[in-house]
């Protein structure tokens, strides 16, 4: 069996090729737009009729949440655009549509946490695209299955957690908001639920179960405590001050409040999921080595 990973360069990507090299018994394309744009319908067609994939998982994704404020253009195409065409390309190939989408689809306002069914209304270009792109899944494969996420970070590519260690380097304090709570999700956790999905569906087509899933580590936390939690599990020494989102404005708006309920998607894909800071611990501790 082939299973099709788009965004094989990106956090989410890279994890899944670290996996795959354990898995012997499919066979793994890895593309990224230097080897297959995903905003080219008939590229994609044609890929599709060519491989015949039994699964694509669908983690390309314009990330730049600031510059996606005045990049509309390129955030569509690949946020809103792209999963559309491979959705359509999967359902006329009969592959299985696995599509990762983000916390930034909620506001923010929440104070406990959100389900799959809870009111979405992003505040932020980044958000209103990958809920367009979401959409956009449905309609053209209504068998997909989409993944919230949230706080992704990894060893690979930009996040909060290596922006932390690099600027850590650089000074012996920072200054991290602690009233915008969530929980950090390790890419390789996201990457290994996937394949577990992806297991139990290839044994049994049947437990492939359609429709929108929300996968983060398990806790809360704020930016704030997590710093403190990177650098303490570190040994960094840099002072953490506490401060608030309007003291740090940026031209996108982030959510206050987004953890995740994470209740579907364990029953549904019987899935462990780890607590934010034991995996915070293993990414940091492979780092090392």
């Amino acid at each position: 069996m082939k299973v099709l990973v788009t965004g094989a360069y990106g956090q989410l990507g890279n994890e899944l090729r670290i996996l795959a090299e354990n898995i012997q018994e499919w066979e793994f394309l890895f593309t990224d737009v230097d080897s297959l744009d995903i905003t080219d319908e008939s590229a994609v067609a044609d890929f599709f009729q060519k491989t015949k994939p039994g699964f694509v998982v669908n983690c390309a994704a314009y990330t730049a949440v600031d510059k996606a404020e005045t990049d509309v253009e390129n955030a569509v195409k690949i946020n809103t655009t792209a999963p559309g065409i491979l959705a359509k390309a999967a359902k006329q190939a009969g592959t299985k549509m696995i599509h990762i989408s983000t916390d930034y689809v909620f506001d923010g306002k929440a104070f406990l946490p959100l389900n799959e069914e809870d009111t979405v209304n992003p505040a932020g270009v980044y958000g209103k695209t990958k809920l367009e792109g979401e959409k956009q899944c449905v309609k053209e494969n209504p068998a997909s299955v989409i993944i919230r996420t949230s706080w992704l970070y990894s060893a690979f590519g930009n996040n909060f957690m290596k922006t932390m260690l690099r600027l850590a380097k650089e000074r012996n304090e920072l200054k991290v908001v602690f009233d915008q709570v969530g929980t950090p999700t390790y890419a390789a956790d996201l990457a290994g639920a996937i394949l577990s999905i992806i297991g139990i569906s290839e044994k049994n087509p049947k437990k492939f179960v359609p429709g929108i899933y929300n996968y983060s580590n398990e806790g809360v936390t704020s930016w704030f405590d997590f710093a403190k939690a990177i650098f303490d599990i570190s040994g960094i020494n840099c002072k953490v001050i506490p401060v608030l989102s309007n003291e740090f404005p940026t031209p996108a708006k982030r959510p206050s409040y987004s953890v995740l309920n994470k209740s579907k998607i364990k029953n549904t894909f019987a899935l462990e999921v780890p607590y934010w800071k034991d995996s915070l611990k293993v990414c940091l501790n492979k780092m090392e080595k």
